[in-house]
């Protein structure tokens, strides 16, 4: 206590100091130095931890799918719905309450997308999450990943189905993407390698591989502007050959300038080479033009290749010909306008249906037209209802023209991790010049757990003798079709896939 006082008075006023005898005073200044050391330390800790307290703890990364937002995890890994691989998140720091107000138009894309949900659209189905969902980064650049449609930039790109047809907003997706920049590649495509032996007269055996691969190109031109292109091909002229694959009471197009009978008819090596621009003129209002050589006219669902509920099936529907077998025209014209979840949209197009050369490119002549109209009501549904009118669209009937109008539900629910269920139910009409009208009807449903799958297909089609290629008294009656198919799927390498 006797050398505190001298030296609190020390700091205090320096003059002190020298009223003490020298061997006070020298022990005094040693007290002084040590002190200020000790004060000075602790100061250096207090302000240390104050900036340390100030320093954000570094986050824990997470993983989501670029298709499937509401897919995160904490690890890297595959998305359990489509295969992509996940890519690192994380959240916006600047707004960590709201990622809904002060968007940019690139963000916005973000955020309205991951949630499957445009402006002004059907909202998104309900998710366990309660915290804001978290904005993308990947490599600096998938902050800006748009996640749209290439055919109209304001629909999300899990609704784009074939042609310019729409899917259930909840409907997986599955292929491999690539950004490219600004711009979106994506791939996806199948093949089902089988032996298959259809055991009756009119049938026939032969080990073969329908097969598909499509690219979809997307390349904005600002913030409310796109262009697609789309590209679908097939090797069915190869691994079918000219006559297609056995499959009893299936009918269209011709083999060596005969009728097709009991057989599913090859696909060409192009079946989609299209060029879309869309536009967005308000939150709720956008418009398109697609144009395709070869092309889907607006007609009908989409066709069932590219429906989840026939994803498992290797084999086309008896009544293909009433529902969806347009989906390969040669010269089609497609503008339609979308206002929140209806769409409206029509076709100019060929009506004849491609020809027996496979790999060529029939000529265009535009002289069909169709009409169709669209709405998702909900995530988890899309309708459609169409009406046709095609022009001469058998080659061994050039005279004979054909009105078709379709209608079609899907329903699609995501069951949980890695499961789904959808279900498509499709009405078609023909009406021909020369038979009337013949309808058909088409309920299929596939339910994906994990690595299995069980499908189904049960069918009913009106077709007369002469479709089937009958003779006597049959050639003018009219059949009624009756289809049941069902099967189980096991898939050995899990989302691996395009």
């Amino acid at each position: 206590m006797l050398l505190w006082r001298p030296l609190l008075r020390a700091i205090s006023a320096g003059k002190v100091i020298g009223c003490l005898r020298p061997r006070k005073a020298a022990e005094v200044f040693r007290t002084s130095t040590m002190l200020k050391k000790f004060l000075t330390l602790i100061l250096i800790v207090t302000i240390g931890s104050a900036l340390l307290a100030q320093t954000p703890k570094p986050e824990t990364t997470q993983y989501t799918c670029v298709m499937h937002p509401e897919v995160v995890r904490d690890h890297p890994g595959k998305c359990p719905k489509c295969g992509m691989e996940l890519v690192p998140v994380k959240k916006d720091r600047k707004h960590p309450t709201s990622n809904t107000e002060h968007l940019t138009p690139k963000s916005e894309a973000v955020n309205r997308n991951a949630q499957h949900d445009m402006e002004g659209r059907a909202p998104s189905r309900p998710t366990q999450e309660t915290t804001p969902r978290p904005s993308l980064h990947h490599d600096h650049t998938m902050h800006e990943m748009k996640m749209q449609s290439s055919v109209n930039l304001a629909d999300p790109m899990t609704r784009e189905g074939s042609g310019t047809s729409w899917l259930p907003d909840s409907s997986p997706m599955y292929g491999r993407m690539f950004m490219l920049g600004d711009d979106m590649l994506m791939l996806h495509g199948a093949i089902f390698p089988r032996y298959t032996n259809v055991s009756s007269r009119r049938g026939d055996d032969r080990i073969d591989a329908p097969n598909w691969l499509m690219g979809m190109f997307a390349h904005p031109l600002g913030d409310n502007a796109q262009l697609g292109v789309r590209l679908m091909m097939s090797l069915d002229p190869l691994t079918e050959g000219g006559r297609g694959y056995p499959l009893l009471f299936q009918s269209g197009e011709s083999w060596h300038d005969q009728p097709l009978h009991d057989r599913q008819h090859p696909h060409d090596l192009f079946d989609e080479l299209s060029l879309s621009y869309s536009q967005k003129f308000t939150p709720d209002l956008s418009g398109y033009i697609y144009f395709g050589y070869p092309g889907e006219p607006a007609l009908g669902p989409p066709t069932f290749m590219h429906r989840i509920s026939a994803m498992d099936d290797p084999d086309a529907p008896l009544g293909h010909h009433w529902q969806d077998s347009s989906h390969v025209t040669f010269g089609v014209a497609t503008a339609g306008l979308v206002w929140r979840s209806v769409k409206i949209e029509g076709s100019v197009f060929t009506g004849r249906e491609p020809d027996e050369d496979r790999y060529d490119f029939d000529r265009p002549r535009f002289d069909s037209a169709s009409g169709r109209i669209s709405w998702n009501p909900t995530p988890d549904l899309a309708l459609q209802f169409s009406h046709g009118y095609l022009k001469s669209p058998e080659g061994l009937e050039p005279t004979a023209n054909r009105h078709r109008t379709t209608a079609s539900i899907m329903y699609n629910k995501v069951l949980g991790h890695d499961a789904n269920w959808a279900t498509t139910f499709v009405w078609g009409q023909n009406d021909d010049t020369h038979e009337g009208k013949t309808q058909s009807v088409l309920l299929e449903s596939d339910l994906q757990h994990g690595r299995d799958t069980f499908y189904t297909r049960l069918e009913r089609v009106e077709k007369s003798g002469h479709e089937l290629v009958l003779s006597g008294s049959d050639l003018g009656k009219i059949f009624p079709i009756y289809a049941a198919s069902f099967g189980y799927v096991h898939d050995f390498t899990h989302g691996d896939g395009i």
